[in-house]
């Protein structure tokens, strides 16, 4: 990977992606196991995760509320709070009895520090990128953070092949913790070079934006569905362990890793428009499959099928980095770029803790069948809607 022609000479970029890394591990770690935890451990049911997903995305929600809080700090400084918040979550996952109250408690801790971080890497990428190579920038930060879920993906599936046990949980959390400290200790080393917020505004609303807005809303409606339910379908509907949704997570990981760069230079190349609306094709065939996969093939099979087709909805989902280059392509500044992708996050946020709660229930009463219909609608609204953006002269 070629960095210095994508990244300006003197930002941190290597400390950027070098704490994404090790942090990268940790959620690898963390993301291995969690869901088999709660299933397992806590006897959480599908109403029970859709509950608790409320709870993970409501930081992302209140987003804007927690950035204007600090509109004095800079991108860096943020990013290193969001640092230190998912370590205490961590540490408090890797330490509470599983008791549903405590768990949960411990995922919105550990998330708001997430949710915080989130919108800050994609604007510290951007911000460092040099003009022109902001979608590559972010496809090689995506690269990046997908070999360290790798990383951590692989440790889980040995632990496992090793030792088949749910009293794995605890140790396994413990050494994430220990991997978002290190990120956390790395991040202190990116200064403070990006501009504090001069307008003292997260919530950044602007009539330019609008389409935007709404297409967060859309992308965020129908990837919630897969991210939330498509490891529990996985795992409640067909039995998979932790080291088999490891495993899964593991070539998801490698899927994004070799096809990150590549979207990011197709994005460039023929422009992320283009690139919104082309990737719905293939998300309504991934939806139907994984939907009714169980009533086309043996139930062996079927489990084959859906699991080819949560990485392919990882490799769609990539192409959500379009979003992003869209806001820096019409933002007059870096720093409205940077309050309208914080204020995005949240945007995508409103919709999808009502899909966390929705869909579990839709699962428990209409069937999984009808769950992944929604996330192909959506897909297409979210299709239909890029439609009409209308490009800039250059």
């Amino acid at each position: 990977m070629k960095f210095n022609r994508v990244f300006k000479e003197g930002t941190r970029y290597k400390a950027l992606f070098l704490s994404l890394l090790l942090s990268a591990v940790g959620f690898g770690l963390y993301k291995g196991v969690i869901d088999n935890y709660m299933a397992e451990v806590v006897r959480m049911n599908e109403l029970d995760r859709g509950v608790t997903e409320f709870f993970r995305e409501l930081p992302g929600f209140l987003l804007v509320l927690i950035l204007a809080m600090f509109y004095r700090s800079s991108a860096e400084r943020m990013y290193k709070a969001g640092m230190i918040v998912m370590v205490v979550g961590m540490l408090l996952q890797a330490f509470i009895p599983p008791v549903k109250l405590l768990v949960i408690m411990a995922i919105l801790i550990y998330s708001t520090g997430e949710h915080i971080q989130l919108g800050m890497k994609n604007t510290l990428s951007l911000e460092y990128s040099d003009e022109g190579h902001g979608g590559l920038a972010l496809g090689y930060q995506n690269s990046i953070y997908q070999i360290g879920n790798l990383i951590g993906y692989v440790a889980v599936i040995g632990a496992f092949a090793v030792v088949s046990s749910t009293s794995l949980f605890q140790p396994v959390f413990m050494v994430a913790a220990a991997c978002f400290l290190f990120a956390m200790l790395v991040a202190f080393r990116l200064g403070d070079m990006s501009a504090t917020d001069k307008s003292r505004r997260r919530f950044y609303f602007r009539k330019k934006f609008t389409k935007y807005y709404m297409l967060e809303v859309f992308y965020g409606a129908r990837k919630q569905v897969f991210f939330t339910f498509g490891p529990y379908v996985l795992i409640l509907f067909y039995g998979a362990n932790a080291g088999t949704i490891s495993l899964l997570f593991a070539s998801s990981a490698i899927a994004c890793f070799v096809f990150a760069p590549l979207v990011g230079k197709i994005i460039d190349r023929i422009g992320y428009k283009t690139v919104m609306i082309a990737d719905t094709l293939i998300l309504v065939i991934v939806c139907f499959f994984y939907g009714f996969a169980h009533h086309l093939f043996s139930t062996n099979v079927a489990f084959v099928v859906c699991c080819i087709n949560y990485i392919l909805d990882s490799i769609i989902s990539l192409a959500s980095m379009a979003s992003n280059v869209y806001v820096q392509d019409i933002s007059d500044s870096q720093e409205e770029m940077k309050a309208t992708i914080s204020t995005g996050i949240s945007v995508n946020h409103l919709i999808t803790i009502f899909i966390a709660l929705l869909g579990g229930w839709i699962w428990k009463v209409l069937g999984i069948e009808t769950l992944f219909i929604l996330s192909a609608v959506l897909g297409l609204c979210n299709s239909a809607y890029a439609a009409t953006i209308k490009l800039r002269k250059s």
